[in-house]
């Protein structure tokens, strides 16, 4: 996928405004698969600050210089030590701030329709395209890049994933958007504790030079942002659940605020109920979502009913662990769990049996299949194999759980949220909330050209998709 540059106006290093005090932290059994994974890369779109460029970088690097002081791996580099061990190294080395000028484009012209691929211009407000996670070992953990539009401003953080997730990514970035609203204490402080059976002896042997990412960037793909409201998951949600009467203690069926371990989390918090009487497990809405997508690309790529199709989920082990990390946990504690079934059982059988094999395999991820997970990877230790080598996967990450609209940097909300060109192969799939809140989801769906072309053509999934 070809985007255009823009050009840089400045870049500079920022610091965090204190020294930190923080040792070197270890990277864990969930760090070090991402080394060969790139950066991860997400943003927001916000209309025009009422204030001069000069004076938003001002307060951007203030609030960002700010923010490391409570995020000091961020400010640091990696290293490897002589028995091959990784580490971050909380040296204070600094992140990079990068001003771009994008102001011949306007906040219209990055939203794009909802009929259409994200226009190749939201590529070009990211920092660090296609750079391997291991390469922290001597650029910045994270960049900030902030886009000039005509009417409007893109502030994305292209953060190294061997360091963060998408939990504390989110949490870092909140913790941005809330400094720069001249909030004056963190409310929602990381934990950088290393204490749990993440934390391994086992070393992760890399080649020479580094790991390289495991899939080519040069494949042909296109990107679609499918957007579903709070009543068509409703929808989706009830023929799943084959109409059962559904309470929710939050989920699509009301507003809720949530405590950290929800909101940071990928946590179902829904009960079903049948003669009044709480039935488990109920098909979760995201579920419900995941069995459409899994049988509308399954279709679309035409696959022979004898292949075997998989569908990996990336689930949040915080809560998962015995005993748990804080719900800010900081680091990387996730695990892709894999759900496999022939592609003629998934086209087939109906989307109730779809949506089983996912909640089967999600509720079977307790602390002893976590603890199993680990120990399989110490005794063969190795990177992520992100791609999808044999045609047949779909791959889920990130959450619409997760606040991404919660990042007022002091003139309101995002119009929107998006990626960079990272982690972007065929089968890629990421959550988002969808910014009316309420349940909503936006799917940020990367398919090869002629699948994505039969999922836009495919009736059952369609009728759900809304068009704004």
């Amino acid at each position: 996928m070809v985007s255009q540059s823009f050009p840089i106006v400045s870049k500079c290093l920022v610091y965090p405004d204190q020294k930190s005090s923080l040792k070197e932290l270890k990277l864990s059994v969930s760090d070090l698969p991402m080394l060969s994974c790139h950066y991860i890369q997400k943003g927001g779109l916000f209309e025009k600050p009422p204030l001069p460029i000069s004076d938003l970088l001002s307060l951007l690097k203030r609030s960002l210089s700010q923010s490391l002081t409570h995020f000091p791996p961020l400010a640091g580099r990696l290293t490897t030590d002589a028995s091959g061990y990784v580490y971050i190294e909380c040296n204070d080395a600094g992140v990079e701030f990068i001003h771009v000028n994008g102001s011949h484009l306007h906040v219209i012209d990055l939203l794009g329709s909802t009929k259409a691929d994200v226009p190749k211009a939201v590529k070009s407000c990211f920092a660090f395209d296609h750079a391997v996670s291991h390469t922290g070992h001597f650029r910045p953990i994270l960049a900030v890049q902030v886009t000039e539009l005509a009417d409007g401003v893109f502030i994305s953080c292209s953060v190294n994933h061997a360091v963060a997730d998408g939990t504390s990514f989110w949490n870092f970035f909140n913790t941005f958007a809330e400094f720069s609203r001249s909030v004056k204490r963190v409310s929602r402080s990381p934990d950088f504790s290393r204490d749990s059976i993440l934390v391994s002896s086992a070393v992760l042997r890399l080649p020479e030079g580094g790991p390289k990412a495991t899939f080519s960037a040069d494949a042909p793909i296109r990107e679609r942002i499918f957007r579903f409201s709070r009543e068509s998951i409703l929808k989706l949600k009830s023929r799943v659940n084959k109409n059962h009467h559904l309470i929710t203690n939050g989920g699509v069926n009301g507003n809720v605020n949530f405590d950290i371990a929800e909101l940071m989390g990928k946590q179902a918090n829904d009960t079903l109920v049948s003669n009044q009487k709480p039935i488990t497990p109920l098909i979760s809405s995201f579920q419900s979502l995941c069995a459409l997508l899994w049988r509308g690309i399954t279709r679309a790529r035409d696959l022979p009913a004898g292949k075997t199709t998989t569908f990996r989920m990336a689930v949040n082990c915080r809560h998962r662990l015995e005993p748990k990390l804080e719900p800010l946990y900081f680091g990387n504690a996730i695990q892709s769990v894999p759900t496999s079934a022939l592609a003629g059982d998934v086209m087939a059988r109906d989307m109730r049996w779809c949506a089983d094999q996912l909640n089967k395999t999600v509720a079977a991820h307790g602390g002893a299949e976590v603890r199993n997970c680990v120990e399989d990877w110490e005794r063969e230790p190795r990177c992520f194999p992100l791609g999808n080598p044999g045609g047949a996967m779909v791959m889920m990450g990130s959450s619409p759980r997760f606040p991404m609209y919660d990042n007022d940097f002091g003139w309101g909300r995002p119009v929107a949220v998006r990626s960079g060109k990272n982690n972007k192969f065929d089968g890629k799939i990421s959550a988002f909330p969808g910014r009316e809140g309420g349940g909503s989801v936006d799917l940020e769906v990367i398919l090869a050209p002629e699948t994505m072309a039969g999922l836009e053509s495919d009736p059952e999934f369609m009728q759900y998709v809304t068009v704004c």
